[in-house]
């Protein structure tokens, strides 16, 4: 076996300075003596911040020759000048492009040519007749981060709505471009967040606000020319479990504004020609239920899950909604995430046996039928479908070995046309590799699946490195899915498996269900019973395993660090959520009293509280060997506070002394990493260098 390269410096770790702080709940006194990390005004914690990268950057020098090559594989696998499939809305094509040397897309739009059904065929240059709606590249210039928040073209397609954040705390300002003239309104809404809804004239916007807690909680109706101190405050939402969104219909009829906790929904409307109109609600909010609402003709589609643990489909009267009837009836297993409503059809986004899948209801009878495809693993979904009249569906694929690909399918004939498979340059060939489905069994003897890809005719003897990836938590599935940076490791014969753990919604809601609140533990046993199976079937060796997971997906990667250390060479932990009862504890910060029905009350629960407390990775760290750690994190994150991970590497080395840990904070961004794409590019070549070298591969 191969081991790590030796580190050729001798600076030595940051030690954090402790400072007293006591927090007393349910007669539980704790001292958190790293808590003045939080204050980020204080030129200490930035000091220390600094001193953290510096060191970091030092005990990693050794690798920057192989992180350069590490970039420039995935900038030379990279088709830089590109174009997405045109997708028809009204009389014009939209698409987005990039330009080779540029950071962010260009979207844009032409007009479409008579009698120009299929998209225009492009060889990723601009399109003849071109209009640039937005240019990324222009409004970064000179801002070390640039997001868009909102990006919205009225119905008329006279103007687009946009909101830009520069330091990557997710709050945006709004504005308004004349498409027809190319000109910049004089309206400009401060501190927004994501989303924008325009009326059916175009004369009117609506958007959302947050509260202190960065929580969205009001909708605003902002007529284009208006000072928005101007503006209607349309709908609040007082409780600080709920958070707020808004969207306009494929159908154009309606304004919608989402009221959603992690466990009760409520719907509103306001026709979208009459936008000074008062809100009506679809169905009253009751605790437990979820439901989403489609507009589609005389009728709300209601995908809701009272007494349909894995949800149903209904409908009521668009004109006066009331009781729902029943269309989709609940089957238990085949968990329906959502309903996408077109003219003549209605589709179905579900999932089964862990694979997502779509099935297409004919509006007029008939009977329903689902869309096939020959991988045995693989992930499907609904891509752009502006046009509420259409014949063809724009479908989103790929898998473990298959590149992201676009598809239309033409309903009428039940056929798949394939319009784009993105390019991978230098030689891919999905042949060169293979990809498997494992099943773990955990503790409890429920069996969790395992999706693995690698090259062809590695070795099952144990002998392979491998990466292994896990999330589980809010019901999000880590659905198979293609990487060109992951080819780096695979093609230097290392293993990717993603483990489709408890908390997850990769086999329904239960496996959800089963993973949260005081099931939360099941999330970190079945990581390692997948790690262990890994193991013992061949695919790899506990010394030459790596585990990766971000933010709530880093909470799990501080979790099994402390549980079973033994089973990983290496923990790669993105914006970890590593001190969650600290977190959970403070409703003022982002998220907390949002996320109780996911994690549990601690304030008013003590049951809660010492469950919470049992796992925090920063609450259980031990003087045991710990594996290599390396933590990722950015400066204005507000979803995951920096000071979490900083925290969690400053008792690491003050309780578990000797080991290798190490903190790289973004100084200039937020949850998602730096936002340029060769900047993004860089920063997955700096955690695959890493992640080699924990194989002994740092020159391979």
């Amino acid at each position: 076996m191969t081991t790590p390269s030796l580190r050729p410096h001798s600076a030595q770790p940051p030690v954090a300075k402790r400072v007293p702080a006591v927090r007393i709940h349910h007669g539980d006194t704790v001292e958190d003596e790293y808590a003045w990390l939080a204050d980020k005004s204080d030129p200490d914690t930035i000091a220390h911040l600094e001193a953290e990268n510096a060191y970091t950057e030092a005990a990693t020098s050794h690798l920057n020759g192989l992180r350069e090559t590490l970039f420039n594989e995935i900038k030379a696998r990279t088709k830089e000048t590109d174009l997405s499939v045109p997708v028809r809305k009204g009389v014009y094509w939209h698409y987005s492009r990039t330009v080779e040397g540029q950071q962010y897309g260009i979207h844009c739009r032409r007009p479409a040519l008579p009698d120009e059904s299929a998209p225009p065929a492009t060889d990723g240059g601009p399109l003849d007749g071109e209009q640039i709606m937005l240019d990324g590249n222009e409004l970064a210039a000179g801002h070390e981060f640039f997001a868009l928040g909102a990006f919205a073209v009225s119905p008329d397609a006279r103007r687009l709505a946009f909101s830009t954040d520069f330091v990557g705390d997710e709050q945006f300002t709004l504005r308004i471009k004349d498409l027809t003239t190319g000109e910049m309104l004089a309206d400009e809404i401060p501190k927004t967040a994501y989303g924008a809804a325009w009326s059916a004239d175009g004369s009117t916007l609506f958007y959302l606000t947050v509260d202190e807690a960065w929580r969205p909680h009001r909708v605003w109706r902002h007529t284009v020319g208006t000072a928005h101190d101007a503006d209607v405050l349309v709908f609040e939402e007082p409780d600080e479990r709920f958070w707020v969104g808004v969207e306009l219909t494929r159908s154009e009829r309606f304004i919608l504004i989402d009221v959603h906790s992690k466990l009760t929904s409520e719907v509103l409307a306001i026709p979208a020609a009459d936008p000074t109109a008062e809100p009506f609600i679809i169905a009253e909010r009751r605790q437990g239920v979820e439901y989403a609402v489609e507009h589609h003709g005389h009728r709300f589609l209601v995908l809701h899950n009272d007494g349909a643990e894995d949800f149903a489909l209904a409908y009521t009267s668009a004109d006066a909604p009331g009781d729902w009837v029943e269309l989709v009836p609940h089957q238990p297993g085949v968990r329906l995430e959502s309903v996408d409503a077109f003219a003549d059809h209605l589709v179905l986004s579900l999932r089964q046996d862990g694979l997502t899948g779509l099935r297409v209801l004919p509006a007029a009878g008939g009977e329903p039928f689902d869309i096939g495809f020959p991988e045995p693993i693989y992930t499907v979904g609904l891509g752009s479908n502006p046009e509420y009249r259409t014949s063809s569906l724009r479908l989103g694929y790929t898998s473990l070995v298959t590149p992201d690909s676009v598809y239309d399918y033409d309903l009428p004939s039940r056929e798949l046309l394939l319009r784009k498979r993105k390019a991978v340059l230098g030689g891919f060939d999905p042949v060169d590799y293979e990809q498997h489905r494992e099943w773990a069994v955990a503790d409890d003897g429920a069996r969790v699946p395992i999706s693995v890809v690698c090259r062809r005719g590695v070795p099952r003897d144990g002998s392979a490195p491998c990466v292994v990836y896990g999330y589980g938590s809010y019901e999000a599935s880590m659905d198979p899915w293609f990487s060109i940076p992951r080819l780096s490791l695979l093609d230097r014969g290392v293993v990717f498996a993603v483990a489709h753990i408890r908390g997850g919604g990769e086999l329904g809601r239960r496996w959800y269900d089963d993973g949260k609140l005081l099931a939360k533990k099941n999330t970190f046993t079945d990581f390692v019973a997948c790690a262990r199976h890994l193991a013992s079937s061949g695919w790899t060796s506990p010394r030459r395993l790596v585990a990766r997971g971000g933010s709530a997906g880093g909470l799990l990667m501080g979790a099994v660090a402390n549980l079973a250390p033994d089973a990983f060479a290496g923990i790669l932990a993105q914006v970890p959520f590593v001190d969650p009862l600290t977190t959970i504890l403070d409703p003022s910060l982002p998220l907390t009293v949002t996320e109780w029905e996911e994690w549990g009350n601690p304030l008013d629960d003590a049951e809660a509280y010492a469950y919470i407390k049992s796992y925090s990775p920063y609450e259980n760290i031990s003087p045991q060997r710990y594996p290599a750690i390396l933590a990722m994190s950015g400066l204005n994150d507000t979803r995951v506070i920096y000071t979490e991970p900083t925290k969690w590497i400053a008792r690491l080395r003050a309780v578990a002394p000797g080991g290798d840990y190490l903190l790289k904070t973004e100084m200039g961004a937020g949850h998602g990493g730096p936002s340029g794409r060769y900047d993004a590019w860089r920063e997955e070549a700096f955690m695959t260098a890493w992640t080699l070298d924990r194989f002994g591969l740092a020159k391979g």
